[in-house]
């Protein structure tokens, strides 16, 4: 009909079943199934064709509970990830091998009802006190032991408590109590502390499920080797997972880093690149890039097309210009330092300081050495001025000669006296072009008959 919608083949109903219906019943099929992550091919001989991610019931040696199914290993059975079996089985040996928890001892019963699925959640309502009452036997008993979590199966045939510890643990007593308390059969499961993140663990640092609980069944140890190759941060907090380890992640790129690693040259290698011959002081793993330092300039990064590493003749070569050119420097250094260091110029020897004099008289070498103006000569003591308007006579030597030698006889008889101190004069400056003023005599003999003027 003209203007009339003419619908889609693949909206129809009809072609939908036909396509169905044109699908075979896979008679094996994939599934993952436990809190550990149990994976498990198991025949299947239902009349429907489940999709991935289905939820099958299967009956295993633990007894009757939900798994998820995974894949099929048959050829057009409905599913597009579809797997052959020869491809399932070397993903397996791939992964681990023998290692792998991979099953083969059950069977697969039905795909999971509306019913089966509210009977499971049912049963994982009464999880939190089923673990507080473990915990309560626990610390009765004093046990050494902690408790992770509880899987309680759809068919009840048994309940599965998994706990962590350090070391063995007698828990037959604590499967009594909670076997009389629960009504049904106790299972004990230790777990180390991978798999406990395995259990409970949910997302990582980078944001994604943990790799453990996701899809990583073969929890292989990972080294500090491989985290300072991928020069990764040594931090054990930024590099640890949930379970306290080294993230497996790690592991993943071990082997590139390896092999790129092996085209590097090492640290302190001597190579040449365009720019003249350096030492390799770091690399880039993943640019393939070197660092090298040439000469005193600042490090630079090389393809590693672009440099070419010495044999051991060109590197003794060059080291020993390298020595040459250093020691060259060195001594030129030490050249200009003792230009800088040097005195501009000597100095003269200082004669001996002159001793005191009581008498004023400066030494008589002074007066024989009157060229030298620089030299520091003694002041001579200024008399007072006479009361009367007159300057005061100045004593002659052998008055003052006397006065002193009077003052020592009198301390001499009286010991008991308290010996004066005598007071050392100072010495004069002299201005340069003052000649012989402000100085004592050239022939340093008696002082002078006048005192010197006030104005000096």
């Amino acid at each position: 009909m003209p203007g009339s919608i003419t619908p889609l083949p693949v909206m129809l109903s009809e072609e939908d079943q036909a396509i169905y219906d044109r699908l075979e019943t896979p008679k094996t099929i994939v599934v993952r199934y436990s809190y550990q992550r149990k994976v498990g091919e198991f025949p299947y001989d239902g009349d429907s064709v489940p999709g991935c991610g289905s939820k099958m019931i299967i009956r295993t040696d633990r007894g009757t509970e939900i798994a998820e199914m995974l894949t099929t290993t048959c050829a057009n059975a409905g599913c597009g990830k579809s797997v052959s079996r020869k491809e399932m089985l070397e993903y397996i040996k791939r992964s681990g091998g023998k290692d792998y928890p991979f099953h083969r001892e059950g069977r697969i019963l039905r795909i999971a009802t509306v019913e089966d699925l509210n009977q499971q959640a049912r049963l994982d309502t009464d999880k939190p006190g089923m673990i507080r009452l473990a915990r309560r036997f626990i610390g009765e008993l004093d046990l050494d032991m902690s408790l992770v979590d509880v899987e309680p199966l759809l068919g009840q045939e048994r309940i599965i408590f998994y706990y962590t510890s350090e070391q063995w643990v007698d828990f037959r007593e604590l499967v009594k109590h909670l076997a009389a308390e629960l009504h049904t059969r106790i299972e004990m499961v230790q777990v180390n502390a991978r798999e406990e993140a395995r259990i409970v663990a949910d997302f990582e640092k980078c944001g994604q499920h943990c790799c453990c609980k996701q899809f990583l069944k073969v929890l292989k140890p990972v080294s500090m080797r491989s985290a300072k190759v991928q020069k990764a941060t040594l931090d054990p907090q930024k590099i640890s997972g949930r379970c306290g380890r080294l993230m497996c992640c790690l592991r993943y790129e071990d082997q590139t880093y390896s092999e790129l690693k092996k085209n590097l040259p090492h640290k302190k290698t001597i190579v040449e690149t365009e720019d003249g011959i350096g030492i390799v002081i770091d690399s880039q793993i993943l640019t393939q890039l070197v660092l090298v330092r040439i000469g005193t300039a600042p490090p630079a990064a090389y393809p590693l097309e672009s440099i070419r590493s010495l044999t051991k003749e060109e590197a003794a070569d060059w080291r020993q210009r390298m020595a040459e050119e250093e020691r060259e420097r060195a001594e030129a250094w030490a050249r200009r330092t003792a230009r800088r260091t040097r005195p501009r110029e000597e100095e003269r020897p200082r004669e001996p300081q002159p001793q005191d004099q009581t008498t004023g008289d400066a030494h008589p070498a002074d007066a024989t050495d009157g060229e030298q103006k620089k030299k520091r000569r003694r002041r001579r003591r200024r008399r007072k001025p006479d009361p009367s308007g007159g300057e005061a006579p100045q004593q002659d030597a052998s008055q003052q000669d006397g006065s002193t030698e009077n003052a020592e006889a009198n301390q001499s008889d009286n010991p008991d006296q308290p010996k004066k101190k005598r007071r050392r004069r100072r010495r004069r400056r002299r201005g340069p072009g003052d000649g012989e003023q402000g100085g004592d005599a050239p022939d340093r003999g008696d002082p002078p008959s006048t005192p010197p003027p006030a104005g000096d």
